[in-house]
Formats: C-alpha cells, sequence, structure tokens
C-alpha cells in the first residue's frame, strides 16, 4: 500500500463515523419554517413518516415543518383525508383492534363504553385533529402526546404525534376541513 493512499483511507475511516452520526443527529422536533415543493396547496399538512415529520403548507414553497412520532409497522395511515374534528383536551379510548391486539395493556377498556377523560395524562394529549375519509372517521388522529420521546420514532398505533407545544400551535393554524397527506 503506497503511503498516499494509506493516509486518504485513514481519513476516510475515521471520517465516516462522524458522517454516519451527523445523519442521525440531524432529527430536530422544533417546529421551524422550510421550503417545500411550490406543488403542495398553501394550507394542506404532508406528513413524510419516514422522516418522521410534519409540514403545514404556509406559502408557495414554504411551510411549518414539525417533527412527529408515527405508527408501528403495518399500523400506519397512508392516503389522503381531511381534518373533519378539532378538540382541545379530548377524551381518549382505544379501538377495538387496539384492545384485540394488546388486551393486556387495554383490558380496563373490554365489554365496556368507557373513555378516559381529556387531562395532562391522555394518551391525545392536549389537542387532537381528527382524519375523516368521504365523511366518515379513520379513526387516526394528529394528537398531543404524554410520551414526548416518541417524537421522531414509529411506536404508535397509527397516529401522529406531537409534542403538546407543537399540537397546540398546529391547532390554532389549521381550520376544519383541512387536508391532509400521508406518504
Amino acid at each position: 500500500m503506497r503511503r498516499r493512499t494509506f493516509i486518504a483511507s485513514s481519513i476516510a475511516a475515521t471520517t465516516l463515523p462522524q458522517l454516519v452520526s451527523a445523519k442521525t443527529a440531524n432529527f430536530d422536533p422544533t417546529p421551524q419554517k422550510v421550503r417545500i415543493k411550490k406543488s403542495y396547496q398553501v394550507g394542506e399538512l404532508l406528513i413524510l413518516p419516514r422522516s418522521y415529520y410534519l409540514y403545514f403548507v404556509t406559502a408557495p414553497g414554504e411551510a411549518m415543518r414539525y417533527g412527529v412520532g408515527v405508527g408501528k409497522a403495518g399500523l400506519e395511515f397512508s392516503g389522503t383525508a381531511t381534518i373533519s374534528v378539532k378538540k382541545e383536551w379530548p377524551t381518549w379510548r382505544p379501538t377495538n383492534e387496539m384492545i384485540e391486539r394488546d388486551p393486556s395493556a387495554y383490558g380496563r377498556f373490554i365489554g365496556n363504553t368507557e373513555a378516559q377523560p381529556g387531562g395532562p395524562s391522555n394518551p391525545l394529549g392536549a389537542r387532537a385533529l381528527y382524519l375523516f375519509q368521504g365523511g366518515k372517521d379513520t379513526y387516526f388522529r394528529i394528537h398531543g402526546t404524554t410520551a414526548p420521546k416518541s417524537i421522531g420514532r414509529s411506536v404508535s398505533n397509527g397516529c401522529i404525534r406531537m409534542l403538546n407545544e407543537h399540537v397546540k400551535d398546529l391547532y390554532e393554524r389549521v381550520p376544519i376541513g383541512t387536508t391532509v397527506t400521508v406518504l
């Protein structure tokens, strides 16, 4: 091996871990104004689950970007929906599918219509935006969370999670009727 090749290989080997860790360190859930393709309509919400970001298009080519948590593999929502209901401190009840998948976690909901009241310990957090398709509830939500460490991860039962302070901000910005596209 020639000296020049050895030096270049050594530099590359020491730089590679920094590049890899820099890539994973780039996720930032903080809301921030970013550029977006001009083809997206102002007022539209776009969610990219693989990158853990939700974009609210504020002007042609501009959006507010928020970090989100998304559904586990096989439980995620994709497609287009409309926000048809918005609630502050919503009540929560797991879906029948959630209860069937994990009866030990949701046992208290078996055989009744109990719902957890809204409040700081509610899994839907401070705000919820309810997604509908064709006038019917999809049972998917964009909502706050009591588990802030879930932001930037695929851990939910399908809903899009946001930090409570971020979902409060989004809640104030988007009206009922907003189109949501999850890719």
